[in-house]
């Protein structure tokens, strides 16, 4: 009778081991439900996770040299600029410099030269007067004060029926010519000198002028 009963009554370990384990099964085999909100935050904190303190110091690094490159290029172009007006200004300067050198020699030369126009002046009348004989001691000086005038660049100029040019030209009388259709140079009392750009004398004339 005993015994009977005994093998009859269910083992309160296995049904409640058999239970559990079915239920820790299921619990295995699926997976539990996710969030979507609880996802996308996870996968957000990832990602600020990745950036690293040295990527933003590189970035920030990476934006200072742009901008000092900037800074750079601007002050390159403002210095090549600078530089390029100076040589300008050096090169006008220079021209300047070596145009007026030039003025003051011609300038020097011609004070010079003035002191030997009125010698010049005597020459012609004594050649006029025929007194320059070829041969003479007296020719020969008259050749080579010609010849020093002559190598300083001084020119003479004023010659009879050359046109009128008051710029070169003082005309000290006017003579009404019939037939005449421009002032021209009528007679030359003393003929004008000039030392390249520097006027020594102007040519003294007597011009013929249209008649009324």
């Amino acid at each position: 009778m005993t015994d009977k009963n005994f093998d009859e009554v269910p083992d309160k370990d296995q049904h409640a081991g058999g239970v559990h384990g079915e239920g820790s099964d299921a619990q295995a085999s699926g997976p539990a439900p996710q969030n979507p909100d609880s996802t996308e935050a996870a996968a957000a904190e990832g990602s600020d996770d990745d950036l690293t303190v040295d990527d933003i110091l590189g970035a920030t690094q990476t934006g200072e040299a742009a901008a000092e490159d900037a800074v750079l290029a601007d002050l390159e172009s403002t210095l090549l600029n600078d530089l390029k007006r100076l040589q300008a200004e050096y090169a006008n300067y220079r021209r300047r410099t070596e145009d007026q050198r030039q003025l003051e020699v011609e300038r020097a030369k011609g004070e010079a030269a003035k002191g030997l126009v009125p010698v010049l002046d005597d020459l012609d009348r004594a050649d006029q007067h025929g007194d320059l004989v070829e041969g003479t001691p007296f020719a020969a000086i008259a050749e080579k004060v010609r010849a020093v005038v002559e190598r300083l660049g001084v020119v003479s100029y004023g010659e009879k029926g050359e046109e009128f040019d008051p710029q070169r030209h003082e005309a000290i009388f006017q003579q009404p010519t019939p037939g005449a259709e421009k002032t021209t140079i009528l007679e030359v009392i003393e003929v004008g000198y000039r030392l390249g750009d520097v006027e020594l004398r102007p040519a003294k004339v007597v011009v013929a002028v249209p008649a009324e």
